[in-house]
């Protein structure tokens, strides 16, 4: 048995379906964990790893913070954004290196979105970062949260800008939108749920030490996830 495991119940991590389902099970493969309970899946939402040491909880992006905060699930595998948006209580612990993009104010091209001083609407999935973000420049906006496509609020008259996810840029540009200013840099992070960083330290710590040692970018330095393990 792998040094540092305790015999007791799997720890469960939870992971969006899709690309990041993928992504993550590709660099838990490249860790030396066995990842064959993920093959031929069918409908299953839940897959044994690492012969039986870890769980894989398939689950919705947006559910996998609350799962981790409530303690069913004591890590898992999330966007950026996600943590961004809901500002729930757990520890984020590693930059796991996929899933890079960025979020952005974008408005038409030849408009100055922060010439004059009427009150801008944005248009935006995310209402609490766009909030965030112009509260910070104390700028009053009318935010409305559209569940679409969000460069659809600018063409149909409903917004004078939006703030969205970005990796090429190829959507706004075809929509006659540009970027006008960059929000924040987004990628995978492992969260881990805050009773079980103090129950289930060591295991938490093999894993973290398994998946950075497998290349994963860390977006703490080893001395600050060390620093985080020994306070928790």
């Amino acid at each position: 048995m792998t040094e540092g495991w305790c015999v007791m119940k799997p720890l469960k991590i939870a992971v969006a379906k899709g690309r990041l389902e993928e992504e993550t099970l590709a660099l838990m493969e490249k860790a030396g964990m066995d990842c064959s309970g993920a093959e031929d899946k069918g409908r299953k939402l839940i897959l044994p790893i690492d012969q039986g040491r870890l769980q894989l909880v398939l689950a919705k992006a947006a559910d996998i913070v609350t799962y981790v905060e409530h303690g069913v699930c004591d890590m898992g595998v999330v966007g950026k954004d996600t943590i961004m948006e809901s500002a729930q209580s757990l520890y984020e612990v590693m930059d796991l290196g996929f899933g890079r993009c960025r979020i952005m104010l974008a408005a038409y091209q030849d408009m100055d979105f922060y010439q004059g001083f009427g009150v801008k609407t944005v248009a935006t999935k995310y209402p609490n970062i766009a909030r965030g973000f112009f509260e910070r420049k104390a700028m009053d906006v009318n935010i409305v949260k559209i569940e679409g496509s969000v460069e659809l609020a600018p063409l149909l008259g409903l917004a004078d800008g939006i703030v969205d996810i970005v990796e090429t840029g190829g959507t706004l540009k075809a929509n006659g939108l540009e970027e006008k200013e960059l929000i924040a840099h987004l990628s995978a992070r492992l969260v881990v749920n805050v009773a079980s960083m103090k129950m289930r330290k060591t295991e938490i710590e093999a894993v973290i030490s398994r998946l950075r040692d497998a290349g994963a970018e860390a977006g703490l330095t080893e001395g600050a996830v060390k620093a985080v393990l020994a306070g928790a």
